[in-house]
């Protein structure tokens, strides 16, 4: 079974002929009870006290059948266990009567799972938190597919917060992994699987990012130094590439302009000096040599 629309009629005309009705009905009550007071009763009374009756059931059950729709919210009608249809547009109408209907909010909502303590792909263990954004567009599965929708939805997304967090490591210390800390490609990639894990009960999930990451508390110092010593590695790692590069171009620009001719030691002295200098942490003492060359 699908989705549809629920048979209605404005609720301001019923109501209309309601009024109508209950007038007409009335003046039939009215009469028969004249009627009853100079005759000591008679047809006429008889007609005019099953027009008041009639009058009150017509009432009665015209009343069960309306409703109010605000905006972004849904009406789904059900009639003695058979689903008749929703109501999703604003207004006041009138279903079939003796209905039962379910209020669905088509509001945007959003709720922040609670922190998580999973293994990345690596096995170390992070905490890990998401908040999901979210909203109704079938009404009928959401009423009937699942027990509680709200609940499915939270239910689902620690499902795939913690699946997320098993495919990927903290951090990706090749460039062709993708890491728990790219939020882009793993906000999209948890959409894309909560689209899917929620699609059964009429949710459509706008949205899926990550609000809390970090190393669980047992090994949070430990992970810290290891990402310290790794930005240590990969600085100095840029300062020698950056030293080698300007040592070859000053031996070049020397050679190129014939300001001094150096042999094969010569050269590698200036090398070893160039590259203490450029890639040393403290500041260098300089030698002036006042002697010969090679003295």
């Amino acid at each position: 079974m699908e989705l549809r629309s629920a048979t209605r009629v404005n609720g301001f005309v019923v109501l209309l002929g309601w009024l109508a009705l209950t007038l007409l009905f009335g003046a039939a009550a009215v009469l028969g009870f004249f009627s009853f007071a100079k005759h000591d009763g008679g047809p006429l009374a008889l007609t005019g006290a099953i027009a008041a009756v009639v009058a009150v059931l017509v009432v009665a059950l015209l009343a069960t059948g309306l409703i109010i729709v605000n905006p972004n919210e849904a009406k789904v009608v059900t009639f003695f266990g058979r689903y008749i249809g929703s109501v999703s547009e604003p207004g006041y109408f009138s279903v079939i009567p003796l209905t039962d209907r379910e209020t669905i909010s088509l509001r945007v909502r959003n709720f922040e799972t609670q922190k998580l303590k999973v293994n990345d792909a690596d096995g170390n263990p992070v905490e890990i938190a998401a908040v999901v954004v979210y909203k109704v567009v079938d009404s009928f599965k959401a009423a009937f597919a699942v027990d509680d929708y709200e609940e499915y939805v939270e239910t689902q997304s620690e499902a795939a917060v913690r699946h997320l967090a098993t495919t990927h490591p903290y951090d990706a210390h090749d460039d062709d992994r993708t890491s728990l800390r790219d939020g882009a490609e793993v906000a999209e990639e948890l959409t894309v699987e909560l689209r899917e894990r929620t699609a059964t009960a009429g949710i459509e999930v706008i949205e899926a990012r990550i609000t809390h990451l970090a190393y669980a508390p047992e090994i949070a110092q430990a992970m810290l130094v290891r990402q310290q010593a790794a930005q240590v590695v990969a600085a100095r790692t840029h300062i020698v590439e950056g030293a080698v590069g300007m040592v070859g171009l000053a031996l070049d620009r020397l050679a190129e302009a014939g300001t001094v001719e150096l042999d094969e030691e010569r050269k590698a002295a200036m090398v070893s000096n160039l590259l203490v200098v450029l890639c040393g942490d403290r500041a260098t003492q300089p030698v002036v040599n006042t002697g010969s060359l090679y003295a």
